[in-house]
Parts: C-alpha cells; structure tokens; sequence
C-alpha cells in the first residue's frame, strides 16, 4: 500500500529530511527511494535529492518503496522468564532462537534466517516476561529507544513487601539511578501486590531498582505495550511480524 500524507509544516523542507523526522525513514532510505524514482509530489516524480517540499503539497511514497522499507524484519516475542533478550552467557537461551517455523504465530510468514540482524528493542531482563520487540530496521529502533523517544511502556509488576503510599509517591517522582534523577513515572495500585507502572525511559533493569531502593521486591514483571502495540493474546513462546500499520503506529508514537 502506498504511503500518502500532505505536508503541513509552514516552511519549505528537503524532502529527505522530512521523512526521516517523521519516522518514515533515514535520510539515505530516502535519497536511494527518490533516486529510484519511488517517490511523487503532486503526481511529479522527485527526480532531485535536494528536492524540497512545500506547505500543502502531498507526497506519495509507492508501493515499491514501502515494500522495500518493510523488507527490514520486526517481530514481537512474548518472552517467557528464563531467555535472554541479547547475548546470551554459557548456556543461556537468546530470544531470537525462538523464531522458528513451529513457534510462529497466526498466518504463516517469513522465519529470520541465521543472516539476521535482529536485535532487541528495549531489553527485558532474563527474570521478566512479556512483550519483547526484536528489529533490524533502524527507524523502529529510533523511535522506541532513541534519546529523543518518549514511547510509554507498560508494565504490571508483583512485589513483596509493605507497599505504603509514600513509598508508591517516591516511585512515581524522586528517586535516583546511577547519580541521574529519573523521569516521572505512572505508578498506581492495582491489587494488594500489584503495581501498575508506565515508564518512558528504559535505564538497565529500571522497575527492579527502583523497587528496591523503597524496600520492595519484585516477584513477578510483566511488561504487556510497548507504545501502541500491545501483547494481546500472543501465547508464551511464540511470536509473529509486526504488520506496516503496526510498525507505521509505532514510529508514529
């Protein structure tokens, strides 16, 4: 399906430079797009790299070039606790040995062969579970853990311990990790163990910390969205190709 939007920005904007701030693509995606002639504004075919957009104008990327931006592979994982998300040590299991043919879920598609560059997006640490992201497409990779992303990630968290609303009030705002103050955080009570929390950094291990610097300890983490994409009813093992409207929502934020 072709990609279609009208620019509405008040100034004039290299038009490679535009895709790419919108989460399309790079900037060279764009230029290699432009000079195979995949991409028209107006109807006119943009013949120029340095071809720039202006206010009102419509740009339609063709179905070549969104078939060749969605060859870069996006899956989600629902990873069980005990695997890895990224280099495994002795014998650990990765995640990404868990995209074979069996464990694939809904319609049968492309498996990642041994070539593959996936690689995580937003770890999950080995004693955690849920929604893990593997991509080779740079862009998806940007929008979810660039420095620039506020993507929102949700997770349900069982604790141990006396769970006091002060100590929820410092979770939400306050707290420190390696000498840096952390972000606001979405913090609320779900049940007696229960912790709902909505986050949109990702420090190392960042929920299991903070618990522990307020005296409580995570039994179980769970994490079910990531963005717009949520788990759904994704089985234990298995994993299935993030579609376009789904990698489009999530570059999109």
């Amino acid at each position: 399906m072709a990609w279609t939007r009208t620019y509405d920005e008040a100034e004039p904007q290299r038009v490679n430079k535009w895709l790419a701030q919108s989460g399309v693509c790079s900037r060279r995606e764009a230029e290699a797009l432009i000079g195979q002639g995949l991409v028209t504004i107006d109807g006119e075919v943009v013949e120029d790299a340095g071809r720039k957009i202006l206010p009102g104008q419509t740009l339609v990327l063709n179905d070549g070039a969104t078939q060749k931006l969605g060859a870069a592979m996006t899956v989600m994982i629902h990873k069980p606790v005990g695997i890895v998300s990224s280099q495994p040590e002795g014998e650990q299991i990765p995640a990404v040995r868990l995209l074979t043919k069996a464990a694939q879920f809904g319609q049968p598609g492309p498996v990642p062969g041994r070539d593959s560059k996936l690689a995580p997006v937003g770890r999950l640490d080995m004693d955690s579970r849920g929604l893990l992201i593997l991509s080779e497409d740079g862009v998806v990779a940007k929008a979810v853990i660039g420095p620039e992303s506020t993507l929102e990630k949700e997770y349900r968290v069982r604790v141990r311990g006396e769970l006091t609303r002060e100590k929820i009030d410092w979770l939400r705002h306050g707290l420190e990790l390696d000498g840096r103050k952390l972000k606001r955080a979405v913090v609320d009570r779900l049940g007696q163990e229960t912790l709902r929390f909505v986050l949109t950094e990702g420090r190392n291990r960042q929920i299991r910390r903070m618990c522990d610097l307020v005296e409580l300890d995570v039994i179980d983490l769970f994490r079910h969205r990531v963005g717009p994409i949520e788990l759904g009813d994704l089985p234990e093992g298995r994993w299935r190709p993030l579609t376009p409207a789904e990698r489009e929502a999530l570059i999109r934020g």
